[in-house]
């Protein structure tokens, strides 16, 4: 009996294992992994703790909660083959489709929350910026709440039309302003009001930045033109340094201004007027040439200075006649220095000690009987020169004959072509001052010859000479030559 039950268990055991070799796999006909690498020889059931297949050599690895995740919620059918691998074939799409189906745009597999709305809003169509970077997403996804994040318009009119209709100040509708926000507003702003306009349309920029819309835009009028003259003719009208309307000014402020507060300071280019300004004239104010505005301003120079003209003593101008075309002799330098006169026109060149006198030195009566000999100035000197006497050895008074006008010294005499050598011959070199041959400095016509020549020197020259005698008288009556100047002595 026993033997029968045995034979009937293992014929059980044989059927069994043989009707379940003959079923096919739960995995499909095609499965060809080792059943071990999930399941053991315990159980069917798969222990989690236990498998050893990896599934990230998929198509799909697991990643966050996917890797506590039951096989059987992704495979529910047991066919591996036959899984998907996008998330929307796993997870319900409780956006009811208004955005992609691509979920990992927001999602990760570690969570559903999302905590980085802004980063993910840079790739869309509107990015976050400014104020929008901090909104509430419902604000503006009317059913975000139902998860439902319907599109939107990404132009600010399209959120922003209330805020648009409803300003007063300015009226938008009345002013029929662009719709398009940000040629005024800047997107980045926390407010609507100056801190967040954008004036770029007309920069604001120094005298223009602080001032209160009002004074540019009176009763509320937005439309104004962008011309300066526009709103600062009154300005214009009223400047009287230099007239703008006397001088027919252009009206076109930007050509000389900007909007530096006062207006300054103020560009002109002068060069464009057929008179340019430069040296002195750079710096004088405008009125000082056209105190009654422009038209009839002189552009001569004498036209403006004919004061200076006739009040200048050195040289005295009208006086000497001085020609009235200032250009000739100055520029624009300050204080009309320096002066360049051609004084060659004069018919007396200047040269020497001479070009560096002041004009008034020659001339302080003015130029009418200047002299143009050098006594007719050097009177004095010629008179009070002592060494040697010019007045008492009769000099000439052409003083050119012996002077240069580089300097008074050295001066050179011509006493050989005028009397006897003492420059050559004999007495070349027996001399050192006038005085020694002229012991009278006060009268150089006289001079007497036994100065120099002693009485044993001439006695043996003159042995046997018929009235010889040792004095100056005697020596004249032989020597007549040095009396006269001739060069040849007299015979004996």
């Amino acid at each position: 009996m026993r033997k029968l039950s045995f034979l009937i268990l293992v014929g059980l055991a044989v059927v069994t294992m043989s009707l379940t070799l003959s079923r096919p796999s739960p995995h499909g006909s095609d499965f060809k992994l080792n059943c071990m690498l999930c399941h053991n020889s315990t159980s069917w059931e798969v222990n989690q703790k236990t498998i050893i297949f990896n599934h990230n050599t998929t198509a799909f690895p697991l990643k966050g909660q996917h890797r506590e995740t039951r096989c059987k919620q992704c495979h529910p059918t047991l066919v591996f083959s036959e899984a998907k691998t996008e998330c929307s074939d796993c997870h319900t799409d409780f956006h009811n489709q208004s955005v992609r189906l691509n979920c990992s745009r927001c999602h990760t597999p570690d969570s559903w929350l999302v905590t980085n709305v802004t980063q993910i809003h840079r790739q869309s169509r509107f990015p976050l910026a400014g104020p929008h970077a901090t909104a509430n997403c419902f604000s503006c996804h009317k059913s975000g709440s139902l998860l439902n994040f319907e599109p939107l318009g990404v132009e600010c009119y399209d959120c922003h039309k209330a805020n648009y209709v409803s300003t007063t100040n300015p009226n938008h509708t009345t002013a029929d302003f662009s719709t398009n926000c940000q040629e005024c507003h800047k997107i980045t702003a926390f407010d609507w009001g100056a801190g967040g306009f954008n004036h770029n349309f007309f920069p604001l920029t120094l005298g223009h930045a602080n001032v209160e819309c009002a004074k540019c835009h009176p009763n509320g009028s937005f439309h104004i033109s962008k011309d300066c003259y526009s709103c600062h003719k009154p300005n214009y009208d009223a400047t009287t340094s230099p007239n703008h309307a006397g001088c027919n000014f252009l009206t076109n402020c930007s050509q000389c201004h900007t909007t530096n507060p006062g207006w300054q300071p103020a560009l002109y280019d002068h060069n464009t007027t057929p008179f340019p300004l430069t040296g002195a004239h750079t710096t004088v104010t405008c009125n000082k040439c056209h105190p009654n505005g422009c038209p009839g301003t002189p552009s001569t120079c004498l036209g403006c200075h004919l004061p200076n003209y006739n009040a200048t003593t050195n040289p005295n101008h009208p006086n000497c006649n001085i020609s009235q075309n200032c250009a000739s002799c100055h520029t624009t330098n300050p204080g009309w220095q320096p002066a360049t006169f051609d004084h060659s026109t004069t018919g007396y060149m200047l040269s020497g000690t001479h070009t560096t006198l002041t004009c008034n030195k020659c001339h302080p009566n003015g130029c009418s009987g200047t002299p143009v000999t050098c006594v007719g100035c050097h009177q004095n000197d010629y008179n009070q020169t002592s060494n040697p006497n010019h007045a008492a050895a009769q000099f000439p008074t052409d003083c050119a004959t012996c002077h240069s006008q580089s300097s008074w010294t050295p001066a050179t005499f011509n006493h050989d072509g005028l009397y006897f050598n003492i420059y050559s011959g004999k007495h070349q070199g027996h001399w050192n001052t006038c005085a020694d041959c002229h012991p009278n400095t006060s009268d150089y016509s006289v001079f007497t010859c036994i100065t120099c020549h002693t009485q044993s020197e001439t006695n043996n020259s003159h042995d046997g000479v018929s009235g010889y005698s040792y004095n100056s008288d005697a020596c004249y009556s032989c020597h007549q030559h040095v009396k006269e100047g001739i060069t040849h002595p007299k015979k004996h």
